[in-house]
């Protein structure tokens, strides 16, 4: 075996990498609540005061569970239906790596760079749909 990973494992993985990268932006809140100094008896109550990096933060950590949300079955259904192309390949990849730098381009303020990524992120998971529903269906 060469240690790479097969195209449905990939898709497996890709779910739980995305799932892990829900969580990358709130590593940014929880420095920003640390700064401001951290009330465990209304952790929601503060996000106002919150510097407005943490506050965007918040956002894209938010944003990350409505895109799994709409990810994990995509992939879920690639890997069902037995996706194994480059285009199946390239876009979960892409969902990765936009999902990888939404929340960068978020926290800095960089709303062009940021809908870039939400629209490669959306293109790779609704690519994943097609080709899944195409094969479904023929």
């Amino acid at each position: 075996m060469n240690g790479a990973l097969s195209m449905p494992a990939f898709l497996l993985v890709s779910i739980a990498l995305g799932a892990i990268l829900v969580y990358l932006p709130f590593l940014v809140v929880g420095y920003g609540r640390f700064k401001l100094g951290y009330d465990p008896s209304a952790p929601r109550a503060m996000l106002t005061q919150l510097p407005a990096y943490a506050q965007r933060a918040t956002w894209a950590h938010e944003n990350a569970f409505e895109s799994l949300i709409l990810f994990a079955p995509a992939a879920l259904m690639a890997y069902v239906t037995g996706q194994t192309s480059g285009l199946a390949l390239a876009a979960a990849v892409a969902y990765l790596l936009a999902r990888t730098l939404y929340p960068v381009f978020y926290i800095l303020d960089l709303p062009v760079l940021r809908s870039l990524m939400f629209g490669l992120a959306n293109l790779g998971t609704f690519t994943l749909y097609f080709l899944s529903c195409r094969t479904a269906l023929m």
